[in-house]
C-alpha cells in the first residue's frame, strides 16, 4: 500500500509538539501540504521547522491563534480557507475530582475540546462536499469509553468529540467526505511527561517509572503494557486520511493498545 496525498492541503490543530506534531509529520512525509496551528507563534516556527526538516515535498504552513475561541478560528480561516484533511486534534485535559468541578471548568474543556472541532468543521467540510472529497478526523480518547475518575469532565468532553465525528460521517453520507474519530490510549508526549512529573516526585522516582507504574494502576487492563509512541497514533490518522480508507466513516478507530475490553 502506497499512501499518497500530493495535491492535497491537511490542516492539523493543536499540532506544535505530541501527537498533532506526529500527525503532521506523517501526512507531510506522505506528500500533504500541512498547516501546523498552535497559540503562540515561537511554538509554531518550532513545529513547522520540524515537519520541514524531514525532506518533505511541500513545505509546512504555520498559524498562530487560540483555536478554542471564535476569533482564533476567523485567523486560521482567513489563512487557509480551504482543506482537504481536517484533523481536530486540539485538547485540554486535567485530573479533578467530580464533586469539585465547576461550571467554568466544563466550558473551558468543552470549548477546546469539541466546540472548536465543530466550528472548524462546520467551515472546511462544505468545501469538501462541494469538492466531492475530504476527510474529518477527530481525535478522542479511550477515555471517551472508559472514563477516567480522575478527570470526568475529560471523559465526556471525549465522548462528545466521538459522537461529533458519527454526526459529521452521518450528515455527509455519500458525498466522498469521510469522518472518522480515533481513540488513543495513554501517549508519550510531553504534556503526559509534566502530568506524570509531580506523580514521579511525590513517590521519588524517575518519570518513567511513573509512565510505567500508571498503566499498572490506572490502565490495567492494556494489552500494550506501554505509553504508545505518538508516532503509533499518527500512523492511524494517515491511513484514515488515505484514499485507502474510503470505505470507512462513521467510526470509532482505537490505539488504545487493547485498554477497552469491549470488542466494539
Amino acid at each position: 500500500m502506497k499512501i499518497d496525498f500530493e495535491g492535497k492541503t491537511a490542516i492539523i490543530t493543536g499540532s506544535t509538539s505530541g501527537i498533532g506534531l506526529a500527525i503532521a509529520q506523517g501526512l507531510a512525509g506522505a506528500g500533504a501540504r500541512v498547516v501546523i496551528t498552535g497559540r503562540t507563534q515561537a511554538a509554531v516556527d518550532k513545529a513547522v521547522a520540524a515537519v520541514n526538516a524531514g525532506g518533505v515535498s511541500h513545505e509546512a504552513a504555520g498559524v498562530a491563534a487560540d483555536l478554542a475561541t471564535a476569533e482564533g478560528a476567523r485567523k486560521l480561516i482567513g489563512a487557509h480557507p480551504e482543506a482537504d484533511i481536517l484533523v481536530n486534534n486540539l485538547g485540554i485535559y486535567e485530573a479533578k475530582p467530580l464533586l469539585e468541578l465547576d461550571d467554568a471548568d466544563w466550558e473551558k474543556i468543552f470549548q477546546v475540546n469539541v466546540i472548536s472541532a465543530a466550528r472548524l468543521s462546520n467551515h472546511y467540510a462544505k468545501g469538501m462536499k462541494q469538492r466531492g472529497w475530504g476527510r474529518l478526523v477527530f481525535t478522542s480518547s479511550e477515555s471517551a469509553i472508559n472514563i477516567p475518575v480522575e478527570m470526568v469532565h475529560y471523559g465526556v468532553s471525549k465522548a462528545a468529540m466521538q459522537a461529533l465525528a458519527r454526526g459529521y460521517a452521518k450528515d455527509l453520507a455519500a458525498t466522498g467526505v469521510t469522518a472518522n474519530a480515533i481513540l488513543p490510549g495513554p501517549t508519550a508526549t510531553d504534556n503526559v511527561q509534566d502530568f506524570l512529573a509531580p506523580m514521579a516526585a511525590e513517590r521519588g522516582i524517575s518519570v518513567d517509572e511513573m509512565a510505567s507504574r500508571f498503566v499498572q494502576e490506572k490502565r490495567s487492563s492494556s494489552l500494550l503494557r506501554r505509553f504508545a509512541r505518538p508516532q503509533e497514533v499518527a500512523n492511524m490518522v494517515v491511513y484514515v486520511a488515505s484514499e485507502q480508507a474510503s470505505a470507512t466513516t462513521g467510526a470509532a478507530l482505537r490505539v488504545e493498545g487493547g485498554i477497552v475490553e469491549t470488542p466494539f
